[in-house]
Protein backbone atom coordinates (compact mmCIF):
# COMPACT_ATOMS: atom_id res chain seq x y z
CA UNK A 1 0.00 0.00 0.00
CA UNK A 2 1.49 3.43 -0.58
CA UNK A 3 1.01 6.77 1.15
CA UNK A 4 1.92 10.01 0.49
CA UNK A 5 4.23 12.23 2.59
CA UNK A 6 2.89 11.57 6.54
CA UNK A 7 1.94 14.82 7.21
CA UNK A 8 3.12 16.63 9.74
CA UNK A 9 6.58 14.43 10.12
CA UNK A 10 10.20 15.30 9.33
CA UNK A 11 11.61 12.92 6.49
CA UNK A 12 12.49 9.77 7.40
CA UNK A 13 13.84 6.33 5.73
CA UNK A 14 11.90 4.04 7.72
CA UNK A 15 9.85 3.26 10.90
CA UNK A 16 7.64 0.47 12.61
CA UNK A 17 4.36 1.00 13.44
CA UNK A 18 1.15 -0.72 14.59
CA UNK A 19 2.91 -3.75 13.23
CA UNK A 20 3.69 -2.37 9.80
CA UNK A 21 7.03 -1.49 7.96
CA UNK A 22 6.55 2.01 6.81
CA UNK A 23 9.56 3.33 4.14
CA UNK A 24 10.28 6.10 2.16
CA UNK A 25 10.99 4.96 -1.51
CA UNK A 26 14.63 6.71 -1.91
CA UNK A 27 14.48 6.09 -5.85
CA UNK A 28 11.79 8.59 -6.28
CA UNK A 29 13.91 11.18 -4.58
CA UNK A 30 13.98 14.22 -4.59
CA UNK A 31 11.22 15.23 -6.73
CA UNK A 32 8.62 12.86 -5.04
CA UNK A 33 8.28 11.65 -1.67
CA UNK A 34 6.74 8.51 -1.34
CA UNK A 35 6.02 6.28 1.68
CA UNK A 36 5.25 2.61 1.34
CA UNK A 37 3.45 0.34 4.23
CA UNK A 38 3.79 -3.10 4.35
CA UNK A 39 4.09 -5.93 6.27
CA UNK A 40 5.45 -8.42 3.82
CA UNK A 41 8.46 -9.86 4.30
CA UNK A 42 9.09 -10.36 0.51
CA UNK A 43 8.30 -6.97 -0.69
CA UNK A 44 10.76 -5.15 2.15
CA UNK A 45 13.64 -7.81 0.16
CA UNK A 46 12.89 -6.20 -3.22
CA UNK A 47 12.87 -3.37 -1.90
CA UNK A 48 16.41 -3.58 -0.49
CA UNK A 49 17.21 -5.00 -4.11
CA UNK A 50 15.50 -1.87 -5.52
CA UNK A 51 17.27 0.66 -3.27
CA UNK A 52 14.27 2.28 -2.51
CA UNK A 53 16.06 1.03 0.75
CA UNK A 54 19.68 1.53 0.76
CA UNK A 55 22.43 2.22 3.00
CA UNK A 56 24.17 -0.20 5.40
CA UNK A 57 22.74 0.52 8.35
CA UNK A 58 19.24 1.35 7.33
CA UNK A 59 19.40 -2.14 5.06
CA UNK A 60 20.43 -4.37 8.85
CA UNK A 61 17.45 -2.65 10.05
CA UNK A 62 15.23 -3.11 7.01
CA UNK A 63 16.17 -6.82 7.39
CA UNK A 64 15.45 -7.24 10.81
CA UNK A 65 11.56 -5.85 10.78
CA UNK A 66 11.64 -8.00 7.79
CA UNK A 67 12.19 -11.05 9.50
CA UNK A 68 10.11 -10.57 12.52
CA UNK A 69 7.38 -9.95 10.09
CA UNK A 70 7.47 -13.64 8.17
CA UNK A 71 5.87 -15.03 10.87
CA UNK A 72 3.04 -12.42 11.90
CA UNK A 73 0.19 -13.75 10.08
CA UNK A 74 1.06 -17.82 9.95
CA UNK A 75 -2.50 -18.78 10.18
CA UNK A 76 -0.91 -22.54 11.44
CA UNK A 77 0.97 -22.80 14.67
CA UNK A 78 3.28 -25.81 14.07
CA UNK A 79 6.83 -25.56 14.59
CA UNK A 80 7.85 -27.19 11.75
CA UNK A 81 5.58 -24.88 9.68
CA UNK A 82 7.28 -22.05 11.76
CA UNK A 83 10.63 -22.97 10.94
CA UNK A 84 10.15 -23.52 7.47
CA UNK A 85 8.50 -20.00 7.04
CA UNK A 86 11.09 -18.06 9.59
CA UNK A 87 14.07 -19.74 7.02
CA UNK A 88 12.73 -19.18 3.36
CA UNK A 89 12.28 -15.77 5.10
CA UNK A 90 16.24 -15.40 6.21
CA UNK A 91 16.88 -17.23 3.01
CA UNK A 92 15.42 -14.53 0.65
CA UNK A 93 16.35 -11.17 2.97
CA UNK A 94 20.20 -13.17 3.03
CA UNK A 95 20.66 -12.95 -1.30
CA UNK A 96 19.22 -9.02 -1.27
CA UNK A 97 22.76 -7.45 -0.81
CA UNK A 98 25.97 -9.45 -0.26
CA UNK A 99 27.99 -6.15 0.45
CA UNK A 100 26.75 -4.74 3.66
CA UNK A 101 28.05 -6.55 6.50
CA UNK A 102 24.83 -4.94 8.76
CA UNK A 103 22.28 -6.86 6.91
CA UNK A 104 24.02 -10.32 8.29
CA UNK A 105 24.29 -8.71 11.72
CA UNK A 106 21.05 -8.41 11.69
CA UNK A 107 19.33 -11.39 10.23
CA UNK A 108 21.59 -13.59 12.82
CA UNK A 109 20.52 -11.41 16.05
CA UNK A 110 17.14 -12.45 14.94
CA UNK A 111 17.81 -15.73 14.07
CA UNK A 112 19.12 -16.19 17.77
CA UNK A 113 16.00 -15.03 19.03
CA UNK A 114 13.73 -17.27 17.26
CA UNK A 115 15.93 -20.86 17.58
CA UNK A 116 15.85 -19.63 21.92
CA UNK A 117 12.44 -19.05 21.90
CA UNK A 118 10.31 -20.83 19.06
CA UNK A 119 8.08 -22.88 21.48
CA UNK A 120 6.57 -18.96 22.53
CA UNK A 121 3.23 -18.36 22.26
CA UNK A 122 4.43 -14.60 21.63
CA UNK A 123 7.14 -15.75 19.56
CA UNK A 124 6.12 -12.78 16.85
CA UNK A 125 6.35 -10.06 19.81
CA UNK A 126 9.88 -11.30 20.61
CA UNK A 127 11.21 -11.13 17.15
CA UNK A 128 9.37 -7.86 16.86
CA UNK A 129 11.22 -6.75 19.79
CA UNK A 130 14.72 -7.95 19.07
CA UNK A 131 13.93 -5.68 15.79
CA UNK A 132 12.86 -2.66 17.54
CA UNK A 133 16.34 -2.78 19.54
CA UNK A 134 18.30 -3.32 16.87
CA UNK A 135 16.44 0.14 15.28
CA UNK A 136 17.29 1.72 18.63
CA UNK A 137 20.64 0.47 19.12
CA UNK A 138 21.48 2.39 15.49
CA UNK A 139 19.91 5.30 16.20
CA UNK A 140 22.27 5.73 19.51
CA UNK A 141 25.27 4.32 17.32
CA UNK A 142 24.40 7.82 14.97
CA UNK A 143 24.01 10.28 17.75
CA UNK A 144 27.63 8.89 19.05
CA UNK A 145 29.44 8.85 16.05
CA UNK A 146 28.06 12.46 15.35
CA UNK A 147 29.25 13.35 18.90
CA UNK A 148 32.72 11.38 18.51
CA UNK A 149 33.32 13.07 14.91
CA UNK A 150 33.64 16.80 15.93
CA UNK A 151 37.10 15.80 16.75
CA UNK A 152 38.31 15.96 13.05
CA UNK A 153 37.66 19.39 12.09
CA UNK A 154 40.67 21.67 12.99
CA UNK A 155 38.81 24.83 11.50
CA UNK A 156 35.64 26.33 10.17
CA UNK A 157 36.23 23.47 7.13
CA UNK A 158 34.80 23.06 3.73
CA UNK A 159 34.05 18.96 3.49
CA UNK A 160 33.24 17.17 0.70
CA UNK A 161 31.47 13.65 0.74
CA UNK A 162 29.85 10.79 -1.51
CA UNK A 163 27.69 8.93 -1.80
CA UNK A 164 24.68 8.97 1.01
CA UNK A 165 24.91 8.28 4.72
CA UNK A 166 22.66 10.42 6.50
CA UNK A 167 18.86 9.59 7.61
CA UNK A 168 18.10 8.01 4.40
CA UNK A 169 20.91 5.13 4.98
CA UNK A 170 20.45 4.46 8.69
CA UNK A 171 18.49 3.86 11.72
CA UNK A 172 18.95 7.19 12.58
CA UNK A 173 20.26 10.33 12.00
CA UNK A 174 23.36 9.32 9.95
CA UNK A 175 26.96 8.23 10.00
CA UNK A 176 29.52 10.33 7.73
CA UNK A 177 26.51 12.80 6.85
CA UNK A 178 25.81 13.00 10.62
CA UNK A 179 29.55 14.22 11.26
CA UNK A 180 28.62 17.03 9.18
CA UNK A 181 26.02 17.84 10.51
CA UNK A 182 26.78 18.24 14.19
CA UNK A 183 29.95 20.42 12.53
CA UNK A 184 27.35 22.67 11.17
CA UNK A 185 25.77 23.23 14.01
CA UNK A 186 28.45 24.00 15.84
CA UNK A 187 30.08 26.09 13.10
CA UNK A 188 32.73 23.97 12.29
CA UNK A 189 31.52 23.10 8.70
CA UNK A 190 30.64 26.21 6.06
CA UNK A 191 30.17 24.45 3.14
CA UNK A 192 29.83 20.90 1.65
CA UNK A 193 30.40 19.04 -1.87
CA UNK A 194 28.96 16.12 -2.40
CA UNK A 195 29.72 14.10 -5.41
CA UNK A 196 27.03 12.93 -7.58
CA UNK A 197 28.07 9.22 -7.18
CA UNK A 198 27.24 7.22 -10.18
CA UNK A 199 25.38 5.20 -11.40
CA UNK A 200 22.84 6.03 -9.23
CA UNK A 201 23.19 9.69 -8.03
CA UNK A 202 23.18 9.33 -4.22
CA UNK A 203 24.78 12.37 -3.47
CA UNK A 204 23.37 14.61 -6.00
CA UNK A 205 19.49 12.98 -5.40
CA UNK A 206 19.64 11.76 -1.80
CA UNK A 207 22.19 13.90 0.09
CA UNK A 208 21.39 16.92 -1.87
CA UNK A 209 17.80 16.51 -0.30
CA UNK A 210 19.22 15.87 2.90
CA UNK A 211 21.91 19.07 3.04
CA UNK A 212 18.62 20.70 1.84
CA UNK A 213 16.29 19.50 4.47
CA UNK A 214 19.05 20.46 7.01
CA UNK A 215 19.47 24.08 5.51
CA UNK A 216 23.42 23.46 5.36
CA UNK A 217 25.10 25.34 2.28
CA UNK A 218 26.21 23.25 -0.27
CA UNK A 219 26.78 22.04 -4.03
CA UNK A 220 26.63 18.82 -6.24
CA UNK A 221 29.37 18.08 -8.63
CA UNK A 222 30.78 15.33 -11.01
CA UNK A 223 33.17 12.75 -9.52
CA UNK A 224 34.94 13.54 -11.80
CA UNK A 225 35.62 17.22 -10.53
CA UNK A 226 36.82 16.19 -7.13
CA UNK A 227 40.56 16.39 -7.84
CA UNK A 228 39.83 20.04 -9.60
CA UNK A 229 38.71 20.84 -6.03
CA UNK A 230 41.23 19.73 -3.99
CA UNK A 231 44.07 21.14 -6.50
CA UNK A 232 42.29 24.83 -5.86
CA UNK A 233 42.71 24.12 -2.12
CA UNK A 234 38.89 23.87 -1.90
CA UNK A 235 38.32 20.95 0.57
CA UNK A 236 39.41 20.86 4.32
CA UNK A 237 38.57 17.13 4.46
CA UNK A 238 36.59 14.16 2.76
CA UNK A 239 34.35 12.09 5.17
CA UNK A 240 32.39 8.92 3.50
CA UNK A 241 30.18 6.42 5.13
CA UNK A 242 31.53 2.23 4.61
CA UNK A 243 29.35 -1.01 4.07
CA UNK A 244 31.93 -3.17 5.57
CA UNK A 245 35.34 -2.79 7.32
CA UNK A 246 37.86 -5.72 7.53
CA UNK A 247 39.46 -6.13 11.00
CA UNK A 248 42.66 -4.19 9.72
CA UNK A 249 40.71 -0.79 8.57
CA UNK A 250 40.57 -1.91 4.51
CA UNK A 251 37.20 -0.06 4.04
CA UNK A 252 34.12 -1.00 1.43
CA UNK A 253 32.48 2.12 0.21
CA UNK A 254 29.89 3.44 -2.62
CA UNK A 255 32.43 3.05 -5.89
CA UNK A 256 34.42 5.87 -6.21
CA UNK A 257 35.48 6.24 -2.50
CA UNK A 258 38.78 4.76 -3.35
CA UNK A 259 39.35 7.25 -5.98
CA UNK A 260 38.78 9.96 -3.43
CA UNK A 261 41.30 8.30 -0.95
CA UNK A 262 43.99 8.43 -3.79
CA UNK A 263 43.05 12.05 -4.06
CA UNK A 264 43.30 13.14 -0.57
CA UNK A 265 46.43 10.91 -0.60
CA UNK A 266 48.53 12.81 -2.91
CA UNK A 267 46.90 16.54 -1.96
CA UNK A 268 47.76 16.12 1.81
CA UNK A 269 43.84 16.58 2.70
CA UNK A 270 42.33 14.34 5.95
CA UNK A 271 40.33 11.35 4.75
CA UNK A 272 37.65 9.99 7.59
CA UNK A 273 35.36 7.06 7.62
CA UNK A 274 32.61 7.15 9.99
CA UNK A 275 30.57 3.68 10.46
CA UNK A 276 28.96 2.14 13.12
CA UNK A 277 31.19 -1.02 15.09
CA UNK A 278 28.57 -3.18 13.35
CA UNK A 279 29.93 -2.34 10.42
CA UNK A 280 33.03 -4.09 11.59
CA UNK A 281 33.54 -7.44 10.14
CA UNK A 282 36.04 -9.29 12.50
CA UNK A 283 35.95 -12.25 10.84
CA UNK A 284 37.90 -10.94 7.79
CA UNK A 285 41.51 -9.68 7.81
CA UNK A 286 41.63 -7.67 4.84
CA UNK A 287 39.82 -5.75 2.03
CA UNK A 288 40.73 -8.86 0.04
CA UNK A 289 37.55 -10.93 2.13
CA UNK A 290 35.05 -8.60 0.92
CA UNK A 291 32.65 -9.60 -1.57
CA UNK A 292 31.71 -7.17 -3.68
CA UNK A 293 28.11 -6.65 -5.32
CA UNK A 294 27.62 -6.58 -8.84
CA UNK A 295 24.88 -4.53 -10.71
CA UNK A 296 22.61 -4.79 -13.33
CA UNK A 297 24.09 -2.66 -16.51
CA UNK A 298 20.71 -0.93 -16.66
CA UNK A 299 21.89 0.97 -14.14
CA UNK A 300 24.97 2.11 -15.83
CA UNK A 301 23.55 2.55 -19.39
CA UNK A 302 19.96 3.82 -18.15
CA UNK A 303 19.04 7.40 -15.67
CA UNK A 304 15.54 7.01 -14.94
CA UNK A 305 14.44 4.13 -17.49
CA UNK A 306 16.14 6.98 -20.52
CA UNK A 307 18.59 5.16 -22.39
CA UNK A 308 21.70 6.76 -22.71
CA UNK A 309 23.75 4.35 -24.09
CA UNK A 310 23.46 1.06 -26.48
CA UNK A 311 22.05 -2.24 -24.48
CA UNK A 312 24.94 -4.11 -26.66
CA UNK A 313 27.96 -2.67 -24.64
CA UNK A 314 29.69 -3.98 -22.20
CA UNK A 315 29.68 -2.29 -18.96
CA UNK A 316 31.88 -2.98 -15.88
CA UNK A 317 29.29 -2.08 -12.82
CA UNK A 318 30.66 -2.79 -9.30
CA UNK A 319 28.58 -1.37 -7.07
CA UNK A 320 31.17 -0.77 -4.28
CA UNK A 321 35.64 -0.57 -4.03
CA UNK A 322 37.78 -1.05 -1.27
CA UNK A 323 39.81 1.76 0.05
CA UNK A 324 43.21 0.19 1.73
CA UNK A 325 43.47 1.37 5.57
CA UNK A 326 46.98 2.62 4.88
CA UNK A 327 44.80 5.76 3.07
CA UNK A 328 42.41 6.43 5.65
CA UNK A 329 43.47 8.73 8.74
CA UNK A 330 40.59 7.93 10.89
CA UNK A 331 37.51 5.76 11.19
CA UNK A 332 34.85 7.39 13.07
CA UNK A 333 32.75 5.24 15.28
CA UNK A 334 30.50 5.29 18.39
CA UNK A 335 33.10 4.01 20.22
CA UNK A 336 35.92 6.94 19.41
CA UNK A 337 37.65 7.83 16.49
CA UNK A 338 40.23 5.02 15.37
CA UNK A 339 43.62 6.30 13.92
CA UNK A 340 45.93 3.72 11.37
CA UNK A 341 47.27 1.06 12.21
CA UNK A 342 43.78 -0.55 12.61
CA UNK A 343 42.92 -3.38 14.68
CA UNK A 344 39.71 -4.17 15.08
Amino acid sequence: MNSDKLKGEEYFALIFRDDQFIFLDQTRLPNEENYIITEDYNRIAEAIERLEIRGAPAIGVAAAYALSLSIKNLSENSLQIKRDAFQTAYNRLARTRPTAVNLFYALDEIKKVFEANENAEKLYSLLKNAAIKIHEDDIEKCRRIGENGLVIFKKKSTVLTHCNTGKLATGGDGTAFNVIKRGFQNELVSFVYADETRPLLQGSRLTAYELDKNGIPFAIQSDSSAAVLMAEGKIDLVITGADRIASNGDSANKIGTYNLAVLCKYHNIPFYIAAPTTTIDKSITSGKEIKIEFRNKAELISIKDVKISRENYSAFTPAFDVTPAELITGIITEEKVHYFPYSF
